[in-house]
């Protein structure tokens, strides 16, 4: 199996999904630091905009969101099941919740002034600044919720959480970890890592326990690897994940289009569609120093984008 390469910084929650996953799965990976914010050339040369963090590399094929991502990784090693049947259908559900609603609402309440002056010890006040500024202009036109209503709003999911465990499951959906767990955990790692304000947690110790087993999957087998060497495989790389364009869902191969999120960082990547399912979009793109690349999106929550051909 070609090299995985993880495309991640330290303190990012979606990051820690992904490490997770690939201590769980018991996997050997690449680890290649990317800049907590913009600019982020090396970032843009591979994925052709996308901006959030993290992203999957195997050779010149790029896949975006981590909710893909684990079915990438999954797929690659079957064993252990990240999506093992006796888990049914609502781990999918409880881990898109995960990733939306938990997360908003634990960032901006890790994000107060106690958890900021934890998280971002030392950091200069440019920093601060920049890294504001930054973040503002990646989820402009959403709605954060006030810390008050935060830390209410994480009490009463913290309290389904821990009623999900109380029967003495090791995970939320029974004997075997799952997607949901992984999902669910990175919030609580995140809030943990500002202890003034992981006080909220005291009340849960289920729930602490369970977040305690997920946390000992640990991170796998990691090596560094720069990003000026990621884009030397990329660009030497000369195959792809087979692909394909499925009939009967509006678009035609060959296309131009472009792929953005549809929540925050809505910062559409072009090329020509190469791959499309009801679960998956890829985009062909050539970039001078990444090579052909193909790059991979999820369908959900996600808008895949004829581009005019018209001229103004």
């Amino acid at each position: 199996m070609t090299d995985l390469i993880l495309h991640h910084y330290d303190g990012s929650p979606f990051s820690e999904k992904v490490r997770l996953i690939l201590g769980f799965k018991g996997l050997a990976w690449k680890s290649v630091k990317v800049p907590v914010m913009l600019p982020k050339p090396d970032v843009v040369a591979l994925t052709g905009g996308y901006r959030r963090t993290p992203f999957l590399q195997i050779g010149a094929d790029i896949w975006c969101d981590t909710a893909l991502m684990a079915r990438v990784i999954d797929a690659l090693a079957p064993k252990p099941p990240l999506y093992p049947h006796a888990a049914g259908e609502l781990q999918h559900l409880v881990a898109q919740w995960a990733d939306s609603t938990l997360f908003w609402t634990a960032i901006p309440y890790t994000m107060q002034p106690a958890g900021v002056a934890h998280i971002f010890e030392g950091a200069p006040p440019e920093f601060l600044k920049a890294f504001g500024a930054d973040r503002a202009a990646m989820t402009a036109g959403m709605r954060r919720i006030t810390t008050a209503d935060a830390s209410v709003q994480l009490q009463g999911y913290f309290g389904w959480l821990e009623s999900q465990v109380a029967d003495g499951r090791p995970f939320l959906m029974g004997a075997q970890p799952c997607i949901a767990d992984f999902s669910v955990a990175q919030s609580l790692w995140y809030i943990r890592r500002a202890p003034p304000v992981a006080t909220i947690l005291a009340p849960f110790q289920k729930l602490i326990g369970w977040y305690e087993r997920v946390a000992a999957f640990g991170h796998g087998s990691v090596e560094k690897m720069t990003s000026a060497e990621a884009l030397d495989i990329a660009s030497r790389a000369t195959t792809h994940v087979p692909v394909k364009v499925e009939p009967g869902l509006g678009f035609d191969a060959g296309a131009a289009v472009t792929v953005m999120p549809t929540d925050y960082a809505p910062d559409p990547v072009a090329g020509t569609l190469v791959g499309l399912t009801a679960h998956e979009v890829v985009i062909e793109r050539l970039d001078e120093r990444g090579g052909l690349l193909h790059v991979h999106f999820p369908r959900i929550g996600y808008q895949v984008k004829k581009v005019s051909t018209e001229t103004a």
